[in-house]
C-alpha cells in the first residue's frame, strides 16, 4: 500500500529492535546479562516508596479524569519550586510544560521551533535526533565525535556549523555514553550560541538550543552537572530544558516528563502536545507533585540508587579493563553519569570458531549475544559510523550478580576468536 513519504522512509528503532531479540532469547530460556534498553528492573531498582504511596492515593482519591493540556498546575508549581531550590534556575509555572515522559516533548519542541529543511546540529553518538529531523522534515548535520573528547562535542567541532542553523540539540549526561559535559566545554558552546544569536537581525529566527538533562541527579565522583542558563543566563530566551523522573527515580514506566524554556515556545509546544495528546495520567502527576515536595525522600532514594548503580557500572568497567590488562581488545571508559557504560570491544575482522569473519558491529553484537550470552547495542544504533567499536552497556536491566557474572562469558567468547 501506498503510505507517506516520510512513514515510507522512517527507520524503527534499532534499540528496540535489538531488546526484542533479546527478549525472545529469554523467552526461550536463555539466561541474558541485558545491557541494551535504558530501562529498569523494577525487582532491583524499584521507583520510590514514596512516589508509589502518592501514586496509589491519587488513584484512590479518583483523580482520573483528564488533564490540563499543559500539566496540572501543582505538579507545575512543584517542577518550578524543585529545579529553584536544586539548580538555581528560575522559571515560572507558566514557563513549565507537563508531558508523559520526555519523547512528546523533544518531538513537539522540533515541531514548534522547526520549518521543513530547517537546519538541526547535534553531536552522534546521540539518543533520536536523528529519527526526530526525519519526523520533523528537518536536516540534519550531525558531528561525529571520539573517545578522545568522551564523545563529547567540542565547541570548535560545532562552531563551523551553527550559521545557519535553527537548532543545536545537546544532551548531559549523555545517552548512550554516561560521559558528561565539563564546565569549560559547555561554557564555551554557550558563546557560541551567544555570538551567533548576536549576528541574527530582528524576524529572524535565533539558534535555538535544546538541552536534555533527563540524567542530571545521576552523576558519580567528582563529576559534576552544569547547564546552559546557569553558566550564561543571557541564554534563557533560547533554551528548552527536557527534563523528568523517569531515569532519576527509576520511574519509567510511570510516564511523568516536563519541559521548562521561554514561554512564547512552551506555548506553541502546549498547543501542538493538545492535538496530539501525550499527556501524563493525572494521578501519576498529583503524585509527582507532592513527592517533589518531600525533599527527605528524594534525596534519600537518589543517594542509594547512585550507589547502586555506580556500584553495577563500575563492576562493568572494572571488567573491561581487566580483559583489557590481559590482552583483549577492548577499552571502557570511566562511568561519570547516567546509567550507561561506554566500551569498545574491537574484533571486527576476527573469525569466530565456526568459521565466520565478524565484518561489522552487528556481527559483533550478534556474536557477543549469541557466545557470551551478553546483550549490548552498538553505537551505530546512535548515528556512529559503521566501522564504530564502541556499545553502549546499560546497567539498568541488570543485578549487580548478572553483571560480575556476566564478564568470564565474555571473557570465554572473546578467547574462541582467532
Amino acid at each position: 500500500m501506498k503510505l507517506s513519504t516520510m512513514a515510507s522512509n522512517l527507520i524503527g528503532s534499532e534499540i528496540i529492535k535489538i531488546a526484542g531479540e533479546v527478549n525472545e532469547m529469554i523467552k526461550k530460556g536463555d539466561e541474558i546479562c541485558n545491557l541494551t534498553i535504558g530501562d529498569f528492573d523494577p525487582s532491583y531498582y524499584p521507583i520510590p516508596k514514596e512516589l508509589e504511596n502518592e501514586i496509589i492515593a491519587a488513584y484512590a482519591e479518583k483523580l482520573t479524569n483528564y488533564p490540563p493540556a499543559n500539566g496540572v498546575s501543582e505538579l507545575r508549581e512543584s517542577v518550578s519550586d524543585f529545579i529553584k531550590a536544586r539548580l538555581g534556575l528560575n522559571y515560572s509555572p507558566n514557563d513549565i510544560l507537563i508531558a508523559g515522559g520526555s519523547r512528546p516533548l523533544i518531538y513537539v519542541a522540533y515541531l514548534a521551533i522547526l520549518d521543513q529543511f530547517d537546519t538541526v546540529v547535534f553531536p552522534v553518538p546521540s539518543w533520536n535526533n536523528n529519527h526526530y529531523c526525519h519526523l520533523s522534515g528537518a536536516t540534519p548535520i550531525m558531528i561525529e565525535t571520539t573517545e578522545e573528547t568522551n564523545f563529547l562535542p567540542l565547541a570548535s567541532q560545532l562552531a563551523p556549523h551553527l550559521k545557519n542553523a535553527t537548532l543545536l540539540a545537546l544532551n548531559s549526561p549523555l545517552n548512550p555514553t554516561g560521559t558528561a559535559f565539563s564546565k569549560k566545554n559547555l561554557e564555551e558552546i554557550c558563546d557560541l550560541v551567544i555570538q551567533e544569536n548576536e549576528t541574527r537581525l530582528d524576524g529572524e529566527k535565533p539558534l535555538y538550543m535544546l538541552f536534555d538533562q533527563m540524567y542530571w541527579m545521576l552523576t558519580f565522583g567528582e563529576t559534576k552537572h552544569y547547564d546552559p542558563v546557569s553558566l550564561r543566563p543571557e541564554l534563557k530566551n533560547y533554551v528548552i530544558y527536557i527534563d523528568g523522573i523517569s531515569k532519576s527515580f527509576a520511574a519509567t514506566g510511570v510516564r511523568v516528563g516536563w519541559a521548562f524554556g521561554p514561554e512564547a515556545v512552551i506555548n506553541k509546544m502546549k498547543s501542538i502536545l493538545g492535538h496530539v495528546g501525550a499527556w501524563s495520567p493525572k494521578p501519576e502527576q498529583m503524585a509527582t507533585a507532592r513527592f517533589l515536595r518531600n525533599g527527605k525522600a528524594v534525596d534519600r532514594f537518589v543517594f542509594l540508587f547512585k550507589e547502586k548503580m555506580q556500584k553495577s557500572l563500575e563492576a562493568l568497567y572494572e571488567g573491561f579493563i581487566g580483559l583489557k590488562k590481559d590482552g583483549f581488545d577492548v577499552d571502557a571508559i570511566s562511568p561519570m553519569g547516567a546509567i550507561y557504560l561506554t566500551a569498545s570491544i574491537n574484533i571486527a575482522g576476527k573469525t569466530t570458531p565456526d568459521g565466520k569473519i565478524l565484518i561489522n558491529s552487528k556481527d559483533v553484537t550478534s556474536y557477543i549475544l549469541t557466545e557470551a550470552k551478553v546483550a549490548v547495542v552498538p553505537f551505530t544504533a546512535f548515528g556512529a559510523s559503521e566501522n564504530s567499536s564502541w556499545f553502549r552497556l546499560s546497567a539498568g536491566g541488570c543485578h549487580y550478580e548478572d553483571i560480575v557474572a556476566a564478564i568470564p562469558r565474555l571473557r570465554k567468547a572473546l578467547s574462541k576468536l582467532s
